[in-house]
């Protein structure tokens, strides 16, 4: 008697999109089937581990490097695979969502790559999920064009040599993808934006040269950076193209992470492209790890913690050091600005911080860089041209001048820089208007002259609900206390209601915003991602 077939997933409770067919096709879904009953197990062990690790830093308010692996960091002779030749300069990249019109304009920005955004910079509407893959492919096949229905401008492909590379990052693991079920288990957002896109592109990667090249978001540890390993070994081997080809570029945007730069390239050393170093997540997990740590955890205003600020330039040189050590990128964090078109004193201004980030980012040994908007790409261009000239990165920089202690990465006390009143009243207004968007839709938001995404929101609520829970005093004298983050919430509200008008609010989700917001930074217990429960009321 031969066995049972496999069960197939399940399209669960999901308007019917155009073209639809074009991705989730019978093989594609089986595939991404197969990844669930592989690696969804361990991917939930991972999850469990994650609020074990968060419980011993609650107990112990400290981390340090890991002695189990201390082989791993002692060990000079490894190094990660070669960059191929797609991936060997990377001296700006481009972020954005994979809708139409982005699709486009980042592909033809001047940037060397694009990480085309499944992740911060998309809300996981189902739309998003399928369209954003279907975009592509149709971009790789050459068959995409755009029209915007307002002003009329057509949008197309640039010639194939002027195209950046595309980088493409899924889901964090936390995330689940309700829409793809199978045995009525929802499977995990990372695998469904993976699998749809490895299955459909590999092979067509490879024949333009290029490859199945991935960013991979959230990661708090080596064994989460094994279990990507392994997802590449199956996967590589599923559709018969050569191990190796997947390459990843880990995101150190975890306090945890950081402990562990040399471990999860020696994990992926076979597929490792580089780390990058981004500063909203970063900092969110600081607060979320040590939420209990006391004053001295306590971090100042979002905006008063730059690269610059001693544990963050412990961060960066690390990573640096630990990329240029094993043979990978350092790609160095973002410039979120969004030049204005009627305000050219605006741009003055932010184009010299920007110059000036990207200056110290190219000296610092950097390979690349990362901008929100084209009209940054010149700029950022500019600063690793002075340095790198016609070399393709900087990796022969060894920073061995580099050398970080355990307590310089959490050494927050170091910035001389307290929480202010006008911090919290920031918070809670790009709070609000980030997460309107995102309930519509929405992952990358214009707010006040920067591109934000899903990390904004996170540190935006998680100081909110720092400040309160260390019962913080600003400089006007006021406590932080729930009480106040309502009153100010309820101000934010009415005076967005006033400037955009009373149809326009009403059209909007101003205030499940508002409520949201408030829920995820008043309640005791915090929520591990904001995203989760707004997840819930994304329709």
């Amino acid at each position: 008697m031969s066995a049972p077939a496999p069960s197939t997933l399940a399209i669960v409770d999901a308007e019917p999109l155009p073209r639809q067919e074009e991705v989730l096709t019978d093989a594609a879904l089986a595939f991404v089937a197969e990844l669930h009953r592989q690696f969804t197990p361990r991917r939930n062990e991972l999850l469990a581990r994650r609020g074990e690790r968060r419980a011993e830093i609650a107990r112990t308010s400290t981390l340090d490097f890991l002695p189990e692996t201390g082989a791993v960091r002692a060990d000079d002779s490894w190094k990660v695979a070669p960059a191929p030749a797609a991936l060997n300069d990377r001296r700006v990249e481009i972020t954005g969502p994979t809708d139409r019109k982005m699709t486009i304009n980042a592909l033809n920005s001047g940037a060397k790559v694009w990480l085309a955004d499944f992740e911060d910079a998309s809300a996981p509407t189902w739309e998003n999920v399928v369209l954003g893959q279907l975009n592509l492919t149709d971009a790789y096949e050459r068959r995409i064009d755009f029209t915007d229905p307002k002003s009329g401008k057509s949008y197309a492909l640039k010639s194939a040599d002027e195209l950046a590379t595309v980088v493409m990052r899924p889901r964090g693991w936390h995330l689940e993808e309700r829409h793809l079920q199978l045995d009525g288990v929802s499977v995990p957002g990372a695998l469904v934006d993976f699998g749809l896109y490895f299955f459909h592109n590999a092979q067509r990667l490879i024949d333009l040269g290029k490859g199945p090249y991935f960013y991979l978001p959230k990661t708090e540890s080596h064994l989460e950076a094994r279990l990507w390993n392994d997802i590449f070994v199956f996967a590589q081997d599923y559709v018969g193209i050569p191990q190796g080809t997947v390459r990843a570029t880990v995101l150190i945007e975890t306090i945890t992470a950081a402990y562990e730069m040399e471990e999860i390239l020696y994990e992926l050393r076979d597929h490792a492209a580089g780390l990058n170093a981004g500063r909203w997540d970063y900092l969110f997990s600081i607060v979320k790890n040590f939420r209990d740590g006391g004053a001295k955890f306590v971090l100042p205003d979002r905006n008063a913690v730059t690269m610059t600020a001693p544990f963050m330039r412990a961060y960066t040189e690390l990573l640096v050091r630990t990329c240029h050590k094993r043979g990978a990128h350092a790609i160095g964090g973002m410039a979120a600005f969004i030049p204005s078109r009627r305000d050219a004193e605006v741009n003055k201004v932010a184009f010299e911080k920007v110059k000036a980030d990207k200056d110290r980012e190219a000296n610092d040994g950097f390979d690349g860089s990362w901008v929100a908007h084209p009209d940054l790409v010149p700029i950022a261009l500019a600063s690793f041209d002075a340095v790198l000239g016609e070399k393709p990165n900087q990796k022969d920089r060894l920073r061995e001048d580099v050398s970080v202690a355990p307590g310089d990465l959490i050494a927050i006390d170091s910035l001389d820089a307290s929480p202010t009143y006008d911090g919290l009243r920031n918070a809670v207004a790009v709070g609000i208007r980030y997460i309107e968007a995102w309930l519509r839709g929405l992952g990358a938001v214009a707010i006040f002259n920067l591109m934000e995404d899903a990390a904004t929101a996170e540190i935006s609520r998680s100081q909110i609900w720092q400040w309160i829970n260390a019962d913080v005093v600003f400089e006007n004298g006021e406590h932080a206390t729930a009480d106040l983050a309502r009153k100010v919430a309820a101000e934010e509200l009415a005076a967005i209601r006033e400037e955009i008008g009373e149809e326009t609010f009403t059209a909007g989700k101003w205030q499940q915003a508002h409520d949201l917001l408030l829920q995820v930074s008043l309640d005791q217990d915090y929520a591990d991602f904001l995203t989760l429960p707004a997840y819930e009321q994304l329709r």
